[in-house]
């Protein structure tokens, strides 16, 4: 029986087939789930999501927070909010930050800001409730994969179309966040923007099913069904054997 390669083994096999964007790397444990800058802006992320709901849903009076509109405070809080997606992996590369922690909390803070965002449009009436449905369950699912193989020591890197996806939400929340009753050209462009969000978000999650079923298999294929039947034909007890006599191989008397 042949052993199953070990992941460090897989990398460099990966990386010829899907690119830079596609590899796996093992994870390590231990120090590098510690906090530190970059994931502190993450975390902050995900305190500004329940913020942003109360600020998009809530009734106020004449609609304005200290007497700004309570639109501009929703989408000054998710464009902080999204700022920081984009600071905390740079500080990360430049002060050389990267952490497993970072890692898994940074995808699951953008779909948190992303999921809670697209809901308070739909409650809105700004957003149809099948569009926010598709992305909010492309995220999952893709989430689930993404557990998965962390669970088995892998971490599948972000497409550019995952990124792709991740520019149009932002565009068209905000747009369409700024386009309320007013601004009638933004309402219209966010509206475009999300299609775009929808479109990417079905092909980066199909993407990401393929890179993923990749890392899992290994990238091997599996073996014929005939191979498999003669190597269990071999080590069968019952198979025929060399070493037996059979009646051919029985000496025969001459004939008369």
């Amino acid at each position: 029986m042949i052993p199953e390669p070990r992941a460090e083994h897989r990398s460099s096999n990966l990386a010829a087939d899907f690119g830079v964007f596609c590899t796996a790397r093992p994870v390590t444990a231990g120090l590098e789930l510690r906090m530190n800058l970059p994931n502190a802006l993450t975390l902050g992320r995900i305190f500004l999501v329940p913020l942003l709901v109360v600020v998009l849903l809530t009734k106020f009076d004449g609609r304005l927070i200290f007497g700004v509109r309570k639109e501009l405070v929703g989408a000054a809080i998710f464009g902080v909010a999204s700022l920081t997606d984009w600071l905390d992996g740079y500080l990360a590369r430049r002060r050389k930050q990267i952490t497993t922690l970072g890692q898994l909390m940074d995808p699951l803070a953008d779909k948190l800001l992303i999921s809670g965002a697209l809901i308070s449009l739909v409650q809105m009436d700004l957003a149809p409730a099948w569009m926010a449905a598709v992305i909010i369950g492309r995220e999952f699912a893709v989430t689930g994969l993404r557990s998965l193989a962390h669970s088995r020591g892998l971490i599948i890197a972000a497409s550019p179309l995952g990124k792709l996806k991740m520019i149009a939400e932002v565009v068209a929340i905000l747009l369409l966040i700024l386009g309320k009753d007013h601004l009638q050209q933004f309402f219209v462009l966010g509206r475009i923007a999300l299609w775009v969000a929808v479109i990417t978000a079905v092909g980066s999650a199909v993407d990401y099913y393929r890179r993923f079923n990749h890392v899992v298999t290994g990238g091997r294929r599996p073996e014929p069904p005939l191979a498999i039947a003669a190597e269990h034909t071999a080590a069968s007890p019952l198979a025929p054997s060399s070493n037996l006599t059979t009646p051919s191989s029985l000496p025969t008397r001459p004939r008369l």
